[in-house]
């Protein structure tokens, strides 16, 4: 019997020991789509930075959303993720730091997210709810997407940073070991690599993060001088169903897509949007190929490609066959569309 109890508590320690342990910084952005921009026709995505501490299930937290200079705000967070399932629950519990236009309120989020990991890349993605911290109204709802990074856009917080002092494993030297890209303005930036002894080091981070005047550096300079245009999302977009038929995680930023008649040549015309800007417009698909070049910028690891069909062809529905080449790889994908739903094809960025 003592052994047996013995082994029993040998597989639950090992079960315990290998629950997914999501600490350190996730970077990445989330999509409004609540109704009052639908109402003007517009859609905003802000960039968001999230750090964690796990301990058990639980975890701690602070959230950075930011959109150039017209919003930035810091709130601290907390949450839990399911052992089994990787759903990951977390909350923003109260706003810390804000900055925004005047007349606008400010709103926290709760995310419903799912942990994946690919290779080496680990991705938290799902949707979010948000409500108004001055009189707990619905401030809409949208997606998120964010990507496990090795340093933060702002600085790493003391309670990561006091996780440096205590290394458990690779992992945690892979979160911290390099300096914040672009640390606050107050450090030099030819500062070497700070050791482990100096216990001093968080204080005049805490007193960066309390009074920060300008927008937080990590803000390429090109976003700070070019005022946001938000993206106006085309009708037909908003009236018609946007079914998602394949995500294509891909290791190369440069993506050639091209689309043919799957079939019969019967006049299918076909528009194409990227990201909700139109990039190809009322084009008949037939045997030479509608070509659509996609360039996966440094900030924008996320895509989206949604064929519309602008009539049925002589033979409905509209179907078309998409080929994909993403470095040395190629996909096919076929592709129907009808007048109530479009179609939706996801590229994700992973780092090799």
């Amino acid at each position: 019997m003592r052994l047996i109890f013995t082994f029993l508590v040998w597989i639950i320690t090992a079960q315990v020991g290998s629950a997914q342990d999501i600490s350190g910084v996730w970077r990445g952005h989330f999509r409004q789509n609540n109704r009052s921009l639908q109402l003007l026709n517009l859609e905003d995505r802000y960039r968001f930075e999230v750090q964690l501490l796990q301990e058990g299930k639980n975890f701690k937290g602070v959230t950075y959303s930011y959109k150039t200079t017209e919003f930035y705000g810091k709130a601290d967070a907390r949450g839990s993720i399911h052992t089994g399932t990787k759903k990951v629950y977390l909350e923003e519990l109260k706003i810390v730091d804000v900055r925004m236009r005047q007349g606008n309120d400010a709103c926290i989020m709760t995310c419903f997210l799912q942990y994946t990991r690919n290779g080496n890349e680990e991705f938290l993605e799902g949707t979010y709810v948000s409500m108004n911290t001055r009189d707990s109204s619905d401030c809409g709802r949208g997606t998120v997407f964010l990507r496990k990074v090795p340093t933060s856009d702002f600085y790493l917080e003391p309670f990561l940073a006091e996780r440096q002092k205590k290394p458990k494993g690779e992992e945690n030297i892979r979160i911290n070991e390099a300096p914040p890209s672009r640390p606050p303005v107050q450090k030099s930036p030819t500062q070497p690599a700070k050791p482990v002894k100096p216990p001093v080091k968080p204080t005049p981070k805490i007193e960066k993060e309390k009074t920060p005047e300008p927008l937080p550096a990590p803000l390429p300079q090109e976003e700070i001088r070019k005022p946001a245009a938000p993206v106006v999302v085309p009708p037909v977009l908003k009236e018609r169903a946007n079914e998602i038929v394949k995500t294509f995680t891909v290791t190369t930023r440069k993506i050639s897509i091209s689309l043919y008649d799957n079939g019969t040549i019967d006049r299918d015309t076909v528009s194409v949007y990227l990201n909700n800007r139109q990039v190809v417009s009322r084009e008949m698909l037939s045997l030479s190929p509608i070509v659509v070049e996609i360039d996966l910028e440094q900030e924008n690891d996320y895509v989206e490609l949604v064929m519309v069909a602008e009539n049925l062809g002589e033979i409905p529905p509209n179907t078309s066959l998409m080929i994909v080449k993403a470095g040395t790889r190629q996909y096919e994908v076929r592709i129907t569309s009808t007048e109530q739903k479009n179609a939706m094809v996801v590229f994700k960025f992973q780092r090799e």
